[in-house]
């Protein structure tokens, strides 16, 4: 109400004012109102794509201690980048209903799958069972126009984006094919062990914002992707990874592909999680673990994972799909929402956030978990949730992660302000239920932090590609990014 007559009395002030003293306004009224076709200083006329994009160049700046050598594992993979629905065209399917598959069999399967998460415009990443099928599929997919290839795989991406830094030794271990290691940036080093005579290929079926295929269209640009990887979804390269560590000594562990053992059926990843849990304990307890989350569907498996990977590790990194999921899989809180409905509410997501580092972290000195850090994404804004006293550089971390986000999705080095759009909210509050804290963001220093018990979150907006060129590794790029800019406050074994 106070706020409504403030405007209210300065529109008025700079009404009068301009009807009696002339034309000039005082600065300070225009930049409040925003009156069209009025002389305004230059910095006044600024968007605030860039306000935003100049304070990120102030404010992010690297840690005071910087990794210098980080061990990434242990899914890659090569990607085949192309139109999804140009592909299924090319394969003769027909435009339908869409279905959610949690395995996909056939290329009908794929099709409902692709018409469901395209109607969403949701990322999600499925196993395709029949192996003949999927070769067809993938050499349709190599030999279609524009098709193109990748460096692919949580692990790969992650490692190749912390090779761009110059200081940074990154050791890499996968299911790494002759194609595979040729694409690999030279800073990476490959153990013997991880080398292997063929590559694993993954296909990404890439959709545009508002693109059609019948009656569906898609909100947003995004990609679904499928994959016939046995090497990958058996982990099979986890022992390998482990085992390097104690000659290449990292400072920093980076863990992903949990999510490729859900293809392989409940007995399997049952038996596989326990040795996955096993090698992972083998690791050094000064060195944090980050582990990076990815599209599931089996409840249990990611009951599973909650239960028995998330407390020995120290971070964790996931989109706003994956936090839902985990939610519904573990009756957390907002558990009964299907579905996000357009930007994901920050109220809502900071609610799991917290639920997360309470139940399965360390957010009281007494808990035995080693859990501190998380670092959120969706596409109009991310959030880092950690644990007091643990990580240090956090604003700087969420900032550097939305810009790599509103700079690759472009396919530039730098943010562009002028093919970028601010989506995220202004205004927001710290939880969904009472009490809560009514916040909002700052263009001008665009984090926003609040905090809950002895959790502290920093939120900053993401500059949203108007026109994105790819979208496939966009998460990993953010985490990686995240990660560099991150330091240790406390040297304690996690």
């Amino acid at each position: 109400m106070w706020r409504k007559a403030s405007a209210v009395a300065l529109l008025s002030l700079a009404v009068g004012y301009f009807y009696y003293g002339g034309p000039e306004l005082p600065d300070q009224i225009l930049q409040y109102i925003s009156l069209p076709n009025v002389q305004t200083s230059p910095e006044s006329q600024k968007s605030l794509e860039q306000v935003i994009s100049a304070a990120w160049e102030t404010l992010i700046t690297l840690p005071t201690r910087q990794w210098r050598k980080v061990a990434v594992g242990v899914n890659a993979c090569v990607d085949v980048v192309v139109s999804g629905v140009g592909l299924l065209q090319a394969l003769a399917v027909d435009p339908g209903s869409g279905l959610n598959h949690e395995v996909l069999h056939s290329k009908e399967d794929l099709k409902e799958a692709f018409i469901h998460y395209m109607e969403r415009g949701a990322a999600a990443e499925r196993f395709f069972s029949d192996s003949e099928v999927f070769q067809r599929i993938a050499r349709a997919a190599a030999e279609y126009p524009g098709a193109k290839l990748y460096v692919g795989g949580n692990a790969a991406l992650i490692g190749q984006k912390l090779a761009s830094y110059p200081d940074l030794l990154v050791l890499l271990c996968g299911p790494i094919g002759p194609k595979l290691h040729e694409m690999l940036d030279e800073q990476i080093v490959v153990p013997p062990g991880s080398l292997q005579e063929t590559d694993e290929y993954h296909l990404i079926l890439e959709y545009k914002a508002g693109e059609q295929w019948g009656s569906t269209r898609a909100p947003q640009a995004n990609r679904f992707i499928f994959s016939h990887d046995v090497s990958n979804g058996e982990m099979s390269s986890l022992e390998t990874f482990v085992a390097s560590l104690d000659d290449f000594e990292p400072e920093l562990v980076v863990l992903s592909g949990l999510h490729m053992m859900e293809g392989q059926g409940r007995e399997l990843w049952e038996e596989r999680l326990k040795e996955a849990v096993s090698a992972i304990s083998e690791i050094r307890r000064d060195i944090p673990i980050h582990l990076e989350l990815a599209s599931m569907t089996d409840k249990d498996y990611m009951n599973s994972i909650m239960q028995e990977v998330m407390p020995i590790v120290s971070s964790i990194g996931l989109n706003e799909q994956e936090l839902l999921f985990l939610s519904q899989a573990g009756e957390g809180p907002h558990a009964d929402m299907v579905a996000w409905k357009g930007i994901p509410d920050v109220g809502r997501v900071s609610d799991i956030l917290l639920w997360i580092l309470e139940q399965h972290g360390r957010s009281e000195p007494s808990s035995e978990a080693d859990l501190t850090r998380i670092h959120f994404h969706t596409l109009a804004y991310h959030i880092m949730a950690t644990v007091d006293g643990y990580w240090g550089n956090q604003a700087a971390a969420v900032m550097a992660g939305a810009r790599v986000a509103s700079s690759q999705a472009c396919g530039l080095q730098a943010v562009d302000p002028s093919k970028v759009e601010l989506k995220a909210p202004l205004e927001f509050y710290s939880s969904h239920t009472e009490p809560r804290e009514q916040l909002s963001l700052n263009p001008a220093q665009p984090v926003t932090v609040w905090q809950r018990g002895n959790v502290t979150f920093h939120l900053t907006a993401v500059l949203v590609c108007r026109q994105p060129l790819r979208t496939v590794g966009l998460g990993d790029a953010i985490s990686a990014e995240g990660l560099v800019y991150s330091e240790l406050e406390t040297q304690q074994p996690f």
